[in-house]
């Protein structure tokens, strides 16, 4: 992990896992055993992370889910996608990189994969322009999704944004439109869709591929209507106040189950996604695979009328008349 990387609360468990290999190093070039030592120490960590991870705070799960060591979605699509042809373009104006999608099959059934791609390095950031899409990339969506409805396919989104591009050729091109119409889109499929919230899922930007049957979000990811810094800056005029502003928002996985708001979560490994990526992809493999099985029986009216209630319903309890 990059020193760029470290997390505050985690430094503690890099310095022992420095002190681990530097000890291996050392065994390289010369003859002592280490074993016992490194076991020592590896408890250490353990016992480190999970003091660490056991009572994370909504904003220490905010810089987790940012973290840029996490699997983005071309990491779960890979992972977990066979024989995955990408589809580009919106067939109106040009290709947006923002948005990865295609046609693959996930377990042996032929399904619609598509996600918000952040990049890893400065180049590949700026090619997908930080995960945040265009009015163009969420017309490519509605055209995926329509594909699927035409023949029959399961959606599987996985939502990693900051949100929606906010600049002005986005606005002069109908951002807003295009979002309402994917959200439109997702809640008029006739096949099942699920949308997992891998890292960041930030308002509209997100919700716009995520209006699914079952919305699953990983253990450490967020899911806002609002960045915890754009809710300080507007309510508190203080961006100092971000910790304040996450906590009231109630954007942990945790908090968004219980006001049932998201369907599922996907527990990530002690040390979450970004230390352990393949674990992660393999368990939300698995949670996807049974979402796909429960949603299985249902008709084609059927799986629209349960989307439609499902977020209908949201909000609903303690209503007065």
């Amino acid at each position: 992990m990059s020193s760029l990387h470290i997390l505050d609360f985690e430094r503690p468990v890099v310095e022992l896992e420095s002190k681990i290999h530097e000890l291996r190093r050392l065994s390289d070039s010369e003859d002592f055993n280490i074993a016992d030592e490194v076991t020592k120490l590896q408890a250490k960590i353990d016992k480190q992370l999970k003091s660490a991870y056991t009572n994370l705070t909504a904003w220490q799960k905010t810089q987790i889910a940012r973290h840029p060591d996490r699997p983005h979605s071309q990491d779960f699509i890979n992972g977990l996608i066979d024989d995955f042809m990408p589809l580009a373009g919106d067939r109106a104006y040009a290709e947006d990189h923002a948005l990865v999608g295609g046609i693959g099959r996930f377990r042996g059934q032929s399904v619609i994969a598509m996600g918000q791609e952040k990049g890893r390095d400065m180049a590949s950031r700026m090619k997908h322009n930080f995960g945040m899409t265009r009015p163009e990339g969420y017309r490519k969506a509605i055209r995926l999704m329509e594909m699927a409805d035409r023949f029959g396919l399961p959606v599987l989104t996985f939502v990693d944004t900051a949100g929606a591009y906010p600049g002005v050729g986005a606005e002069e091109r109908g951002q807003a439109e295009a979002i309402a119409r994917s959200i439109q889109t997702c809640l008029n499929l006739q096949v099942p869709m699920i949308s997992t919230v891998i890292g960041e899922g930030g308002s509209g930007g997100a919700i716009a591929i995520a209006a699914a049957n079952h919305v699953v979000m990983l253990e450490h990811a967020v899911y806002s209507v609002i960045s915890p810094e754009g809710c300080a800056s507007i309510l508190w005029r203080d961006g100092e106040y971000n910790v304040d502003a996450a906590n009231a928002l109630k954007i942990t996985a945790q908090d968004l189950q219980s006001l049932k708001v998201i369907d599922d979560i996907v527990e990530e490994p002690l040390g979450g996604a970004h230390r352990h990526p393949t674990q992660t992809i393999a368990a939300l493999g698995d949670t996807i695979e049974k979402s796909l099985i429960s949603l299985s029986g249902l008709g084609k009216t059927e799986l629209k009328a349960h989307r439609r209630e499902k977020f209908s319903a949201m909000g609903q309890e303690g209503l007065v008349g």
